[in-house]
């Protein structure tokens, strides 16, 4: 009998992740993510650190930019699809930045020879990151919107026509957790679930090009509840726990919603966001998370570059 992860891929597009080239070379998924903390993980590795020396630049910026790249590259080897890249996250509130940031990101990738249809270019999705976003799409550099924890983010991302958004599915779970104070939420009342399934269901009542990539999971039964969205990014370990049971994922999301189409403006974006006191916190807390690990990063390349340096 095919395993569950087998059916699922006819459904939904799975994409793995993770910054570790091996973990992506075994599940072969069509596209992979990566951001700050998976490249921290996968820096600090033995199994890479010819591609950490060889992106050494002459400033920490160019260096990181390069490893970023470099990363990706390797990636991009083991899979047919995309590999996102992200934007660092102090640039989230800076709109100009940002896109200067993702302009050189996919320069540095096409002097490589990897086409930019390739990349999907991660920016937080704040109201600068989905205005960054909508110049960038104009300009056939593809977007990928993370730290995505409300449904006004989500509509103003498909309104901006970017091409790819990330619900945090387990970090909303995380939050209502805690709140609860419960060791654990039923899958038919999962918050991080129904805002996927939410999502999912206005972006298809609605026309809208933007796919949908439910992310951050914290267990199989939140992937399988989602199953049948446009993508799905899912962590090695969970891979192999699909990978590893027999049985069918049947569709579960659907093109329905009762909310009818309205485009956001700034002040209706931030007061509906602002109603959400989970999706404000989470937004924060992810990228200061999210920045101190690239902080993290940037220590440990800073500490190598100067031992190169003090060797030569």
């Amino acid at each position: 009998m095919p395993s569950v992860l087998d059916s699922l891929r006819k459904i939904s597009i799975v994409v793995a992740d993770t910054g570790d080239i091996d973990a992506v070379a075994k599940w072969r998924p069509q596209d992979t993510t990566t951001n700050p903390s998976l490249l921290l993980s996968a820096a600090q590795d033995p199994r890479y650190k010819g591609l950490v020396e060889g992106s050494f630049a002459g400033d920490l910026e160019s260096t990181l930019d390069n490893l970023f790249v470099a990363f990706g590259c390797e990636i991009l080897k083991h899979i047919p699809g995309r590999v996102s890249t992200e934007v660092d996250a102090r640039l989230s509130f800076d709109e100009v930045l940002s896109i200067k940031k993702a302009r050189n990101l996919i320069a540095l990738y096409e002097s490589r020879g990897v086409r930019r249809d390739r990349i999907l270019i991660k920016l937080a999705s704040t109201w600068e990151g989905i205005r960054a976003a909508e110049r960038l799409e104009r300009e056939g550099i593809h977007c990928n919107m993370t730290l995505l924890f409300s449904f006004a983010q989500a509509v103003a991302c498909a309104d901006a026509g970017v091409t790819l958004i990330s619900p945090f599915v387990g970090r909303i779970y995380d939050w209502h957790k805690a709140a609860r104070k419960v060791d654990d939420i039923p899958i038919n009342d999962d918050p991080g679930v129904a805002s996927v399934t939410k999502i999912y269901g206005y972006y298809k009542k609605h026309g809208y090009k933007t796919q949908v990539m439910g992310a951050s999971f914290r267990k199989t039964e939140q992937i399988l509840a989602l199953a049948g969205c446009d993508l799905l990014t899912i962590a090695p370990d969970l891979l192999q726990k699909l990978s590893s049971a027999e049985g069918d994922a049947p569709r579960k999301l659907a093109a329905e919603s009762s909310f009818e189409k309205k485009p956001l403006s700034q002040a209706d974006f931030l007061w509906q966001h602002n109603e959400d006191a989970m999706a404000v916190e989470k937004l924060s807390d992810g990228i200061r998370k999210f920045d101190a690990d690239a902080r993290k990063l940037a220590t440990a390349v800073g500490a190598l570059i100067n031992s190169a340096r003090a060797a030569a």
